[in-house]
């Protein structure tokens, strides 16, 4: 198995008026592809920080991340904006769907930054997704009239229409009851076994942990248990 994510002694400090606060104080870690991994800890930890440098979208004050042998920090911010709209889909705990949008459009905006695909074959990819996640129903609903668990599918769908190698969510099921828990991390790990995609996965939940290859802990901004 090659490497698709890479750290080397990532540190993120946070400045302000009155303090310093170290977020992460020297992190290294390696990813596989086709892995996927849970990182825990208690809130506070760093890990909410540390998916945000390994997906670019923060930068760190000291270290390095490799997504694919590439130094994605060396790259000019909109090469890393290209890179990263292709290779990483992110999911969080709150959708960040446009209100204003479908459930079919807001799943189709990651494709039509960079036009990879013409508007038609990004529209048909589109539908296919949410019917595999059980939304064909849903493709002309606005993110107000979906429940909780649907607008995470939405999101799920947004995040893999580019087919990244990387798929990063933040508590992706922190929001959702058991049932719905049950069926993100289904697609998930579908994702993973079918699609071969890297997963990073922050969590405070056991149940979603247990779905993954590897546990990684933190506490106070470092890794003690891999």
């Amino acid at each position: 198995m090659d490497i698709v994510v890479k750290a080397e002694d990532l540190k993120k400090v946070y400045k302000t008026e009155y303090e310093e606060v170290e977020a992460l104080k020297g992190v290294n870690l390696e990813i596989k592809r086709a892995e996927m991994v849970a990182i825990m800890g208690p809130s506070g930890s760093g890990k909410s920080t540390l998916l945000h440098l390994l997906g670019g979208i923060d930068k760190p004050t000291e270290g390095y991340v490799y997504i694919d042998g590439k130094n994605i920090f060396k790259m000019k911010d909109n090469e890393l904006a290209k890179f990263r709209n292709k290779n990483i889909g992110f999911v969080f705990q709150f959708h960040y769907l446009l209100p204003e949008f479908t459930a079919l459009e807001n799943v189709m905006i990651p494709s039509q930054f960079y036009k990879y695909k013409r508007e038609e074959e990004i529209r048909e990819r589109a539908v296919e997704l949410l019917t595999e996640l059980n939304l064909k129903h849903r493709l002309d609903h606005k993110p107000s009239q979906l429940s909780g668990g649907e607008q995470q599918r939405v999101a799920i769908a947004r995040a893999i229409i580019n087919e990244p190698l990387l798929i990063i969510a933040d508590e992706p099921t922190g929001n959702l009851d058991s049932g719905n828990a049950r069926i993100v991390m289904d697609i998930f790990k579908r994702l993973n076994k079918q699609k071969g995609v890297s997963i990073i996965i922050a969590t405070h939940d056991e149940f979603v942990a247990s779905y993954c290859h590897r546990i990684i802990k933190m506490k106070d901004g470092i890794i003690i248990d891999t």
